[in-house]
């Protein structure tokens, strides 16, 4: 990792302006914006090869949303990377705004994917990563998906798909925080053994902390070559992952605010602003 103080502080960064992003709008997707942050800070502040200033540059990584109900904390990361100014995260979700709910390729600056609707995204990045594959370029592409989205049977094909193809250049994200929309997965679709099933799919499986970001460095930096298998990175991670007020709520996957939740969460923006230097 390049300079670990630097990406932490970007993940600390990121989880303030989401925060804020969200508790302004008063209503959205909390918990699985947050436990994905850490992530988020690695890709864009160590890992990936871009250039804010050019989006569309031909030689850039690719990272695809799966996920997309968690766009809050990726419109943060454009933002602080300098794709769009930060003022603009204040429109999040209004009418005319370049930042809808979930991530649109065709709004927003620096978005590679269009998401939203669960399992098409890895779809798309699985597209991707073939189209770069076959042209000979030399073109990363990233991915995060949620565990809840795992229900999907468009993601187990297009697994099969990555693994038949060896698409090595697409390196795939399991946000495995445990809880979805309806619950917890073992209430609503027992997950039983990821890091089984994605190997018996075809790929290499390293299961990290999803906080850990030199880990999370160290597993995705290196560039898979020859024959080595896809890699999947599953995340144990904890929905509202850094704030032990979301944290501790039986389930954060999607808040309307009321007044006593908003107050617990301005206090712990205040805290994370305290620490934020």
């Amino acid at each position: 990792m390049k300079d670990v103080h630097e990406v932490r502080s970007l993940a600390r960064h990121i989880r303030i302006e989401t925060l804020k992003m969200l508790t302004g709008l008063g209503f959205g997707h909390y918990g699985g914006s947050m436990s994905v942050v850490e992530t988020l800070a690695v890709l864009y502040g160590d890992v990936m090869r871009i250039d804010p200033k050019k989006p569309d540059w031909q030689e850039r990584d690719y990272f695809v949303l799966s996920k997309g109900h968690a766009g809050p904390a990726l419109y943060a990361t454009l933002a602080l990377k300098g794709y769009f100014p930060v003022s603009e995260l204040k429109t999040l979700n209004e009418n005319g705004t370049k930042l809808p709910s979930h991530p649109d390729r065709l709004r927003t600056t620096g978005v590679d994917a269009t998401t939203g609707s669960l399992g098409q995204g890895v779809s798309i990045a699985a597209g991707m990563a073939l189209s770069h594959k076959l042209a000979g370029r030399t073109n990363r592409v990233f991915c995060i998906l949620g565990d809840g989205e795992l229900n999907e049977g468009q993601c187990w094909e297009a697994f099969q798909f990555i693994a038949h193809h060896n698409l090595h250049n697409l390196t795939l994200f399991i946000d495995y925080n445990k809880q979805q929309l309806d619950g917890t997965l073992d209430e609503v679709i027992r997950p039983f053994d990821l890091a089984g099933k994605f190997s018996a799919f075809g790929f290499d499986v390293q299961t990290i902390k999803g906080d850990d970001v030199v880990a999370i460095s160290n597993a995705v930096t290196p560039v898979r070559q020859g024959e080595q298998r896809p890699l999947v990175v599953i995340l144990d991670s904890i929905k509202g992952q850094g704030v032990t007020y979301l944290e501790q709520l039986p389930n954060s996957h999607h808040l309307r605010l009321t007044p006593d939740v908003k107050l617990e969460i301005e206090n712990a923006i205040a805290e994370l602003e305290a620490t934020h230097v």
